[in-house]
């Protein structure tokens, strides 16, 4: 099949799924208001809860969510084929992704911009709210010391990645200043410098890398890089939003988006064949990436790219703080998710236009290579075009680079600059991936601010610099330590399935919450997702207990996958066990804007 067919196929099912789907569940299923206002209103306080223009706070919130998830998931889910990671993108995206950001979104904002931990409890119950916030913060650090582990890989001893990225920084700090004190709400202004300053650094990056001077000093091993990024992450996370977090993954999104828009034009320019079957012999287990079948191991491997959990902590974070109005959930919540699954279908394609035995050359190691009967096409080409040994460097970021730059390269115009649109994917990938890093570490600190702050109150002032200094330091700590030992690495298999069983938790969440508003009938829109979700990934940690950990006597990993099961599990018990409640209230009671609900929940 050809790859443009792809791509119209994804721009009409998003297009379709915004205008029509989205719009109704928002309006309709939500009753997202205008009169209501929000906690970036109600709660204004020039650090966390902050009004901002919603452009901005789309490319904040994209940035966040879109990790490692739409870039190496659809990559290694490339070893089924092309088809089933293309179908579970196009559809799960749509019918889960969207309506699971948006629902968790919603619920945020209605309960002060809280955790989904603290929305637990109000809308199920205290027991079970403290159960998920223990799971959350547990996936959280997961997630963010597997993030930060794909980053040192990418960014260590590349001098012209680690100065892009770094670049980014003071940039963001100047767009910062000059969109709130030089010029407040110069959107347009503020957009400008930072493109403009960002497109410089990307320029001079390989002249930086070639200088004799400057060269050496971005040259960082990977213990400095691992050292360096648990220190922005608490820088990030103690400054006022405004002044670095907002505006870096503002600035991020330009280059995230303008990158995947030229990938797009590239495809719609060379139009290349997807030279990956639509179904691989692995389909039913025994790939060399992936060892599982396609079902149900494809649903815990395209994880951001469809639906994910990592999405309702920054859902429930940063986002709804800075939300202005309700009715822009459909554009921040749905449309962020949806360009979130048109960069999972680039990254898909980018993987399946690369001849299959040099796919699979790239993405295992060499002995397991020499096992599965192939004789490589392009490799030794490539290679040499990009300037790298690319043979056996598993994990998805190098044949993602490979591909991207091939189909770059195969524009008549650049057919020579093949090295250069590699190691230009190299960096775009390394700051794709730490805009969730920055935003994660604050939301961390949200958390831990929360769950102290039921023992200790005083950690509950929004205010309290040395209660958001300790726990911004705890937080930082926790996740910061497992990337520099590095073991994290060996865990990132169990986020995959920790990460979908918290999709599942906030979409049963948001059910709750629906349900309570006396709109049980719509309840089906997250509540079928959200129960799927639960099986299928059930039943993958099953199976990668059994089939995978316990034979290769790897019982941490295995004790590890039971307490997620367990601490889930128990959410899951609580919240069904909420719903059967919900559903036999007959009457009805006005909320505090006179809407007719089966129970009220405090404020």
């Amino acid at each position: 099949m050809n790859a443009l067919t792809l791509v119209f196929a994804a721009l009409c099912i998003f297009a379709i799924g915004y205008r029509f789907y989205g719009l109704f569940f928002t309006q309709k299923v939500l009753g997202a208001s205008e009169a209501r206002l929000t906690p970036a209103v109600k709660m204004a306080d020039g650090h966390d809860y902050v009004k901002t223009d919603k452009y901005v706070l789309f490319g904040h919130h994209f940035a966040a969510i879109a990790a490692a998830g739409p870039l190496l998931g659809p990559v290694l889910a490339a070893q089924f084929g092309y088809m089933p990671g293309a179908l579970w993108i196009l559809v799960g995206c749509v019918m889960a992704g969207c309506v699971h950001d948006t629902v968790v979104l919603f619920a945020s904002v209605r309960h002060k911009g809280r955790s989904l931990a603290y929305i637990a409890t109000q809308e199920i119950d205290k027991h079970t709210g403290r159960v998920a916030g223990v799971a959350v913060l547990f996936i959280l650090v997961l997630t963010l010391a597997g993030l930060s582990i794909a980053v040192v890989n990418a960014m260590h001893d590349s001098a012209w990645g680690t100065f892009t990225v770094f670049a980014t920084i003071p940039i963001a700090l100047i767009m910062g200043v000059y969109l709130h004190k030089w010029r407040d709400g110069d959107v347009l202004g503020a957009s400008l410098i930072g493109v403009g300053l960002l497109a410089v650094a990307i320029l001079i990056g390989p002249h930086v890398a070639a200088s004799p001077t400057w060269g050496p000093l971005f040259t960082m091993p990977r213990p400095a890089i691992a050292l360096t990024l648990p220190i922005y992450g608490f820088v990030a996370s103690v400054l006022p939003v405004w002044l670095l977090l907002c505006p870096r993954d503002y600035l991020s999104t330009y280059l995230k988006i303008g990158t995947i828009a030229m990938l797009a034009i590239g495809i719609f320019w060379v139009h290349p064949d997807l030279q990956m079957p639509a179904l691989t012999k692995f389909a039913h287990g025994g790939g060399p990436i992936i060892p599982g079948a396609v079902f149900p191991f494809l649903f815990i491997t395209i994880a951001c790219g469809a639906l994910s959990g990592f999405h309702a902590i920054i859902g429930t974070g940063t986002t709804p703080k800075m939300l202005d109005n309700e009715r822009n959930l459909l554009f921040v919540g749905f449309g962020a998710m949806l360009m979130e699954g048109f960069v999972a279908i680039m990254a898909l394609i980018a993987a399946c236009v690369l001849m299959p035995a040099d796919y699979f050359a790239i993405n295992t190691k060499p002995e397991v290579f020499a096992t599965l009967g192939m004789t490589t096409v392009d490799l030794a080409r490539l290679s040499q075009a990009v300037g790298e040994n690319i043979t056996g460097r598993p994990g998805g970021a190098v044949s993602l680079a490979v591909g991207m730059a091939h189909i770059f390269s195969s524009v008549p115009i650049m057919s020579h600059l093949m090295d250069y649109w590699y190691h230009f994917a190299i960096m775009f990938e390394a700051v794709f991936i730490l805009t969730a890093v920055d935003t994660g570490t604050r939301v961390g600190r949200f958390f831990l601010q929360e769950m102290i702050g039921q023992v200790i109150p005083k950690f509950q002032e929004k205010h309290w610099m040395p209660g958001i200094l300790s726990t911004s330091a705890i937080f930082t700590f926790m996740w910061g330590y497992l990337v520099y030992t590095g073991d994290i690495s060996t865990i990132w298999p169990l986020f995959g399935m920790s990460n979908q069983l918290l999709a599942a938790v906030g979409l049963l969440i948001g059910t709750t919450m629906i349900i309570r508003m006396g709109k049980a009938r719509y309840a089906w829109m997250t509540a079928v997702p959200g129960l799927a979700m639960v099986v299928i990934t059930v039943w993958a940690g099953y199976l990668q207990i059994v089939n995978n950990y316990l034979p290769k006597g790897l019982y941490l990993l295995a004790t590890l996958a039971v307490i997620v099961l367990v601490l889930i599990a128990i959410v899951i018990v609580g919240t069904l066990r909420r719903w059967m409640s919900l559903l036999a209230i007959k009457g009805t009671v006005p909320d505090t804007y006179g809407e007719p609900v089966l129970e009220v929940v405090p404020e």
